[in-house]
């Protein structure tokens, strides 16, 4: 196993089906399957379960009680911290952007029923105020910071594994497939998208492994995560190294900006929901599928491309945007 050199939980449930979207393949004219990384248990599932397994792993073993990490509003990040944290017995602190909402809902309330405690950033910088929680905790605890995403080498290790799993799946028939021509997914902090990209390297997999940026220009995430994905080589004492240019990002949907819902997101969650039963997430989901959508439409993919939508989940933060779901 490509990951063995880290210590690992075992908690998420793996490996996730991949499923077929019989419905949408014949809409959009490519074979379109998808990965239910949504499913990985932990408070409703998510990509972020994957990296928890090394995270926590990591933490236990530095002797750590307490988890502190960081996130957006509606982190989905976060609610499955603060889940492994209650899972294994430690506490949570979480720090948020801007200010307190007047109610909780979502991902928030979620977080906060697991036991977590939030400490908003008001206006002041995230990273000042996780720095600032982390030495606050160092007084009476024993805190591991997990960064943003949890994208770090360690987390990134998650979906080095991943590829593992879905190695086995294309060999032993799990798929329903032996390829696929295109890995399509969401991408922000970077470490799916390198943990992804060093393992279809290390394999040697014949797909495309290709994120749809939600909120940073290509060039600024294709430099992201190939350095990531290098240090994360350099960890697990793999030989593989990749250059931005080996980092394939599509930021042409970044819309209004980072968890800003405009009409393409709002087609993508509907059609998902109302052709296939699936729930994607107003943030990362949906506008990774909005994209998918168009480059489809646009013939950047051809007739009958095989095609893995990676669906990193999140569709507990739907509630909170129920006001402009349907604007």
């Amino acid at each position: 196993m490509l990951t063995d050199a880290l210590p690992r939980l075992r908690f998420a449930h793996l490996p996730t089906p991949i499923e077929r979207l019989p419905r949408l393949s014949a809409q959009l004219g490519v074979e379109l399957y998808v990965k239910r990384d949504d499913q990985t248990g932990l408070a409703t599932g998510g990509n972020k379960t994957r990296k928890l397994e090394f995270l926590v792993a990591e933490a236990l073993a530095q002797g750590a009680d307490t988890l502190i990490t960081g996130g957006a509003t509606q982190s989905n990040h976060c609610r499955q911290t603060a889940a492994a944290a209650a899972r294994h017995g430690m506490r949570c602190v979480l720090v948020l952007g801007g200010h307190a909402p007047a109610q909780l809902d979502g991902n928030n309330l979620l977080s906060t029923l697991l036991g977590a405690e939030l400490r908003w950033c008001g206006n002041r910088a995230r990273d000042d105020v996780m720095q600032a929680t982390l030495e606050e905790e160092q007084a009476s605890h024993a805190p591991y910071l997990i960064p943003y995403g949890g994208s770090n080498p360690t987390g990134a290790t998650g979906y080095v594994a991943a590829v593992e799993e879905l190695a086995a799946q294309l060999e032993s028939g799990a798929a329903g497939v032996d390829r696929f021509d295109a890995t399509v997914f969401a991408s922000s902090s970077g470490g799916t998208q390198a943990g992804l990209a060093l393992g279809v390297a290390a394999l040697g997999l014949p797909t495309r492994v290709l994120g749809v940026s939600v909120d940073e220009q290509a060039a600024v995430l294709k430099a992201r995560v190939a350095d990531l994905a290098n240090q994360t080589a350099a960890r697990l004492g793999l030989s593989q190294r990749l250059g931005p240019d080996d980092i394939d990002v599509d930021a042409g949907y970044l819309g209004g900006g980072y968890a800003v819902v405009g009409d393409p997101e709002r087609e993508a969650i509907r059609l998902a929901a109302r052709t296939e039963g699936l729930l994607l997430d107003p943030v990362y989901t949906g506008r990774a599928f909005a994209g998918l959508l168009d480059r489809v439409r646009r013939g950047l993919h051809r007739p009958g491309e095989r095609i893995l939508f990676w669906h990193t989940g999140g569709e507990a933060a739907l509630p909170a945007f129920r006001d402009v779901l349907f604007g």
